[in-house]
């Protein structure tokens, strides 16, 4: 098997390539290619983490908690397993691994030759590739780079070193001391060493042998979406390609004026944590550089270009006094310290945090307990996720989730639309009786104006009850007990795109009945936050996947005021906790409603759509064309998320399990998809504050007594239907050890991911 390692080290193309290969993997599989199905990205940090020296200390182990060797062997041994399994799989003949991070951080010979260690155990066909573009361009992408992820030195220093005739030597003789407390990293600060590029390919050529080192000058944008199957056909020797419908444009670069300002604050972010009083978690310190952006256009490449030209050979070195490059002005007066002055209240919020947390409780160790609930595999990913980039926590966002706050106040029905049936919920049930009316009366008090609902094979009273509602003109019911296809769901929303309501929507949703829409700004209604995103035209609600609070029976009660415990923000692991639903604007862009999304964007609307996330920040490169879950670059939740209630109680989730799938429940299943959902280590009460309004709603469409008959009944029938289940020996054990499970986020994440479905 050839090992092809893309070792970048440009930080547009590179990207772009990898999103390239990321959306074709099937098509690459066919041809014996493989991908791996960890997103490049993070396997790209991964990979580095695990080749640096022990004293290497670079932002992603520092942040991860990966100083220690121990734990940095087994990021390594972890990361091993993982990619020879996914090869004993598939059985490729070309594996493809990109990862730039090696091409602009590895200058050691020990760091590369522990990589020529580890990838010789996965493969002895080993080829590295590096793509460059023009000096330039890659100095002002790395700098911009850098400075959004903490650089305070000026690009003057790096242009002085232009003068010297060993570029790269000179520039790891300048590299400052990592202070990873005062965040300062070789990565963040140091001068780009690898843009001498007869140094950067005699350095891999030492490693790895000359045959076996690919190095190419690239034009900027040798990997878009129009040139991508010829860049890789090219470049990678894969063959011929078909054109890749792939967004891979990576964004535009910051304002000239916005990395001026960046750069001041870090210098003084500096200055605060060289005090050693407070911490700036980077992730604030992120998020408080994005807050001080300016648009404006960004460097000017001109003035550079005699002092870095002898890179690619156009020019001699330039002597240090004719560097004449200047930083932008920051514009409207911007004075770094104000800035400071308004961040140091969430400084010091955070540094509240740190003091109070255990430093173990990042590291947890495993009780008998667990011991005696997780499978061996499960232990092994245990042992990975503790410390790495994908161990769940809570430390991102900026909404206040464990304190109640005022209810949200009353919002009257939107009036009569001419020429709109408004925004429509499109949803598909069977035997949801007892859940659907609080449903019902939750989003139309948040803004929902109209309901398509598709059922089949109920026996619990919920045809009843919804043709109840559409007879008092709430909804619109349609069976769907004839479908065809793969699953009854796809087929009602095939059917769905052809009803006047649908054709006539302003805003289409798809989501279930244990799915409720929270909003988090304002007033809490959809008004508000399209206000906040009125240019967005789709919106990508993501999961807060909520346990079930230690509730076993079922309650006549709502469930949005019994289940208030979920899993944490930041939970990449498994897939399914960052999945999201989307809220879409019916402008014809799309052409088929799926599950989780629209698909099938007309290429007229190609540049025209703009996905955001729940805190209303751009993600369309993402997710413009597929995909259905959130990434750690486009998680949010600041001003929506979707609460998803998929377990409920204990009993609930009986009859959850036995629905369709008559007495052969398979044990294994049923306890695949609890551990999934089960999430209970944070509280989040934001959407009760919708409670008193929505009871309202509630009691008003109680009024009606054949529709509070039929709910009776059904919540009845539910409850009658989980004491028979119980009774049954393959439910009950499943109920008895559901119950018993306790385990906290990393540890439900590890066991999650040893399970075989995603049932």
């Amino acid at each position: 098997m050839r090992l092809l390692l893309h070792i970048g080290p440009d930080r547009r193309e590179t990207p772009a390539l990898r999103t390239g290969l990321r959306n074709q993997r099937d098509a690459l599989a066919k041809r014996g290619v493989l991908v791996p199905t960890d997103t490049q990205e993070d396997l790209a940090e991964r990979l580095l983490m695990a080749v640096l020296d022990p004293d290497h200390v670079d932002p992603m182990r520092f942040e991860t908690g990966c100083v220690a060797p121990a734990r940095q062997k087994l990021q390594r041994d972890a990361l091993l397993t993982e990619v020879q399994g996914e090869i004993s799989a598939h059985r490729p003949d070309t594996l493809i691994l990109i990862a730039e991070p090696l091409g602009t951080a590895l200058h050691r010979a020990t760091e590369r030759e522990r990589l020529r260690t580890l990838l010789e155990e996965i493969s002895t066909d080993i080829r590295i590739i590096a793509h460059l573009t023009d000096p330039t361009t890659m100095v002002l992408r790395h700098f911009a780079w850098q400075v959004m992820n903490g650089r305070s030195t000026p690009l003057d220093r790096d242009l002085a070193l232009a003068a010297q005739t060993d570029w790269w030597q000179t520039c790891v003789d300048a590299m400052p001391r990592s202070e990873p407390e005062l965040g300062c990293f070789e990565e963040i600060e140091g001068a780009p060493f690898w843009l001498d590029a007869a140094a950067f390919l005699r350095f891999w050529q030492e490693g790895f042998g000359i045959g076996s080192v690919q190095m190419e000058r690239v034009a900027p944008g040798a990997f878009t979406a129009d040139r991508m199957a010829e860049g890789l056909s090219r470049n990678l020797g894969l063959g011929d390609l078909p054109r890749f419908d792939a967004t891979t444009d990576s964004g535009s670069e910051p304002s000239a004026a916005g990395l001026a300002r960046a750069r001041q604050m870090n210098a003084l972010f500096r200055k605060v944590l060289a005090s050693g009083k407070r911490v700036i978690p980077r992730a604030l310190w992120r998020e408080f550089l994005s807050e001080v952006q300016v648009k404006g256009p960004p460097i000017d490449p001109a003035p550079l270009e005699h002092c870095l030209g002898h890179l690619a050979g156009r020019t001699s070195p330039t002597a240090p006094n004719r560097v004449s490059w200047e930083e932008a002005d920051p514009l409207f007066g911007f004075r770094a310290s104000q800035y400071l002055l308004a961040f140091m209240y969430r400084i010091d919020k955070a540094t509240r945090l740190a003091k109070r947390s255990d430093p173990q409780s990042h590291h947890p160790q495993i009780t008998p307990h667990v011991t005696a609930i997780l499978p061996p595999k499960a232990v092994a990913n245990l042992a990975k996720l503790q410390g790495s980039p994908l161990a769940p926590h809570d430390h991102i966002g900026n909404c206040a989730e464990a304190e109640p706050l005022p209810p949200y106040d009353p919002v009257p029905p939107r009036a009569d639309l001419p020429g709109t049936s408004g925004r429509i919920i499109v949803a598909c049930m069977k035997n949801e009786a007892p859940y659907i009316l609080e449903w019902i009366a939750y989003h139309r008090a948040i803004g929902i104006d109209g309901f398509l609902i598709y059922t089949n094979d109920c026996s619990d009273g919920t045809t009843e009850l919804l043709e109840r509602l559409q007879e008092m003109g709430l909804i619109q019911h349609r069976r769907n007990d004839d479908w065809k296809g793969k699953s009854p769901q796809q087929h009602a929303l095939n059917r769905a795109l052809k009803e006047d309501i649908l054709r006539q929507a302003e805003w289409i949703v798809h989501i279930d009945v244990d799915e409720f829409i929270n909003v988090r700004t304002g007033n809490g209604t959809l008004d508000d936050f399209f206000a906040v995103v009125p240019d967005a035209s789709n919106i990508a609600m993501t999961w807060r996947l909520f346990g079930h609070n230690g509730v076993t029976g079922i309650a006549d009660d709502f469930v949005i005021a019994q289940f208030d415990t979920c899993a944490p923000k930041y939970c990449p692991k498994p897939h399914t906790a960052w999945g999201f639903k989307t809220m879409f604007r019916n402008i014809g862009a799309y052409g088929k409603l799926s599950c989780h999304r629209p698909n099938k964007l007309d290429v007229a609307w190609q540049n025209r759509v703009k996905w955001v996330n729940g805190s209303g920040q751009d993600m369309t490169a993402e997710v413009c064309q597929n995909g259905w879950r959130n990434s750690r670059k486009s998680i949010g939740y600041d001003l929506l998320q979707l609460n998803h209630y998929a377990l409920r109680s204990a009993d609930s989730f009986l009859v959850k399990r036995q629905r369709g799938r008559a007495l052969h429940v398979d044990r294994s299943i049923g306890l695949n998809y609890w551990i999934r959902m089960d999430w209970s280590d944070v509280r989040d009460v934001t959407i009760q504050r919708n409670i008193p309004r929505v009871k309202a709603e509630y009691d008003r469409l109680l009024t009606d007594p054949v529709l509070c008959d039929i709910h009776n009944r059904g919540l009845a029938w539910h409850r009658t239907k989980a004491a028979e289940l119980r009774e049954i020996e393959e439910f009950r054990a499943l109920y008895d050890q559901v119950r018993q499970i306790r385990l906290n986020g990393t540890e439900r994440a590890a066991y999650a991911l040893a399970l075989d479905t995603d049932s």
